[in-house]
């Protein structure tokens, strides 16, 4: 795919960087099957900002009948004290109430987009991520929505709130003195100019710092990865110095971050300073009651946590907004190689697979050139040439890892465009050079994609992949962990357990990407005596860079630069004395 995320000349990065409230909107629709819990969490938060007003009425009655007037004094307290326990616990119940079901639909919209983001990371095709650093991938996957999460929670539970403190508090202030409460009104405003000029830094910033955050991840998941290189080349100290650069990058983002974000709040403590000041400078002048002032004063102070949370609220969506895009720039990658219209189960023996006059390209530029070859059931073909000739990306396009940009691939005369992905692929098995395993047992990993498969099978596919007798020798058998890629184990062991894991999803079609090339002459005599077990009965696809393992194939087809050179057996491609034999030649003249 070509242009990137972050390209400034991308049209379609930049509407998505300024698209804030189609974003929002998007966000809105995982809210919405949540709405039961957003409508009792809001009549919570209504009797918590109700319990609110009435604590300030109550808070005049005591101070004009108790202190000032002092009518029936003891009687008053009294019951003030019996009331004020009462709104206190109710105001605790709908807080808590109010608070935990809207926070708990945050978490939950949030968890809802990650399983998203990763269903549609599944659905993607292999160009997708051949243009992407994974460490990028799991920070937009991760980091992004965990800075949403924070938002989304705070904001939903703010919104379900605060507003209604608010309007409860400034009704009590009209109620009061409306001329004043009218200036105060006419004041508050202004505390949202500092809100909106720092929010605009703050989602700029936030931003910024989030792609720095992923230029971190990435590096980190490279070393980590990479790790026996790094020590192999002493390079220890260059990395520390990479990751600190890094850091350093990601650290000044963050504190520009900080500095919009904190410089709200003494703005907005010193415009209610500044206007309690003046309120006083007015009660003195107007001969306000002192129980007036003091519950007016009260009411001003219990409108600014609001006001406070509200102006974060709009600082929060800033900062998630800069996520948010992210997020759905990934949600809003294409999907390339799906399902067609009407396609079609592949249920009927394989008889064929030919390609017709196939093109591909990575980003324009051209990888395959009309390369055409048909391969009857049963036959074993090797794919061969020199690196980047294309041989791999060939044999990638029967699975659909990638489709086409000319000419077909097809089974039995049938598009492969038209069979469903799912039939297509379970009638391919797969070894690879780099043998693909997880952090889970042996066995389980034998048996990936067949979970309900019969322990006796996994035993006996290991058996014939002559991996049986190492498993065993293993701490815990079949049932050990074999850690993260299956790093406890040999090359030539992991190598056995993907042939077993070929064995047994017994398909018809099985692709060989050059799976014996990185092994020892020790563990490539094991793996391809379990190849050979592997291979019987089936249509065979070997992309090959040692000739010597393809020497009984069927039918030979040599690439280069993308075009399909020469074809035949091994003896009458070395009769012809053309690119096969160079070749042939130049490995056994190193060997």
């Amino acid at each position: 795919m070509s242009g990137s995320v972050n390209d400034p000349a991308d049209p379609t990065a930049e509407r998505a960087r300024v698209a804030l409230p189609p974003n929002l909107r998007r966000l809105a629709g995982y809210v919405r099957p949540h709405a039961g819990r957003l409508v009792v969490g809001t009549i919570c938060g209504m009797l918590f900002a109700g319990s609110t007003t009435t604590l300030l009425l109550l808070l005049r009655r005591l101070l004009s009948g108790v202190f000032v007037e002092r009518v029936d004094s003891f009687r008053a307290a009294l019951t003030v004290a019996a009331v004020i326990p009462l709104l206190a616990l109710l105001r605790g119940v709908g807080q808590f109430l109010s608070r935990y079901l809207v926070e708990w639909v945050g978490h939950r919209v949030v968890m809802d987009l990650r399983v998203a983001i990763f269903d549609h990371l599944q659905d993607l095709s292999l160009d997708f991520f051949s243009g992407r650093r994974t460490g990028e991938l799991i920070s937009r996957t991760s980091n992004d929505t965990s800075l949403v999460e924070r938002a989304v929670a705070t904001v939903l539970a703010d919104l379900m709130q605060q507003p209604l403190v608010l309007i409860g508090a400034a009704a009590y202030l009209v109620w009061l003195d409306w001329r004043l409460a009218a200036a105060s009104l006419v004041v508050f405003p202004l505390c949202l100019i500092p809100i909106t000029t720092f929010g605009r830094r703050v989602r700029r910033h936030a931003r910024e710092g989030q792609e720095r955050l992923a230029d971190l991840v990435s590096l980190l998941e490279e070393t980590l990865t990479g790790v026996r290189i790094v020590k192999a080349f002493n390079m220890e100290d260059y990395e520390r110095a990479r990751f600190r650069e890094r850091g350093a990058s990601v650290f000044r983002r963050i504190m520009r971050l900080t500095r919009a974000r904190v410089a709200v709040e003494p703005i907005i403590v010193t415009f209610a300073a500044l206007w309690v000041s003046l309120l006083l400078i007015y009660a003195w002048g107007a001969q306000m009651a002192v129980q007036d002032f003091l519950s007016f004063a009260a009411a001003l102070f219990v409108m600014y946590d609001p006001a406070k949370r509200l102006g974060n609220l709009h600082m929060n969506l800033q900062h998630s907004a800069a996520a948010l895009d992210r997020i759905f720039e990934i949600l809003d990658t294409p999907v390339t190689v799906a399902d067609r219209p009407g396609a079609v189960v592949l249920s009927e023996p394989v008889r064929e697979i030919s390609f017709e006059k196939v093109e591909f390209a990575y980003d324009h530029e051209p990888v395959l050139r009309g390369v055409t070859l048909r391969i009857q059931a049963g036959q074993r073909v090797a794919i061969i040439g020199a690196s980047g000739s294309g041989k791999t990306t060939l044999v990638s396009l029967l699975p659909r890892f990638f489709d086409v940009t000319g000419g077909h691939v097809a089974i039995n005369g049938r598009d492969v465009r038209d069979l469903t992905l799912k039939s297509l692929r379970s009638q391919i098995g797969l070894v690879t050079q780099e043998t693909v395993l997880f952090n889970d047992t042996v066995a389980a990993n034998i048996a990936y994609g067949m979970p309900d498969v019969p322990m006796g099978r996994i035993e006996e596919a290991a058996r014939r992949a002559q991996a049986d007798e190492f498993i065993r020798r293993l701490p815990a058998g079949y049932a050990t962990v074999i850690g993260e890629r299956g790093l406890r184990l040999s090359g030539g062991q992991r190598q056995r357990i993907a042939i077993a894991r070929a064995i047994l999803r017994n398909p018809p079609i099985l692709i060989l990407d050059e799976a014996t090339s990185s092994l020892d002459t020790e563990s490539e005599r094991l793996v391809q005596a379990a190849l050979d077990e592997l291979v019987v009965g089936r249509t065979v696809l070997m992309v090959a860079h040692r000739l010597s393992t393809v020497i009984h194939a069927d039918r030979i087809y040599v690439l280069d630069h993308g075009r399909l050179v020469e074809e035949g057996t091994h003896a009458e491609l070395m009769e012809r004395g053309g690119l096969y034999r160079r070749l042939y030649a130049q490995q056994f003249a190193q060997a």
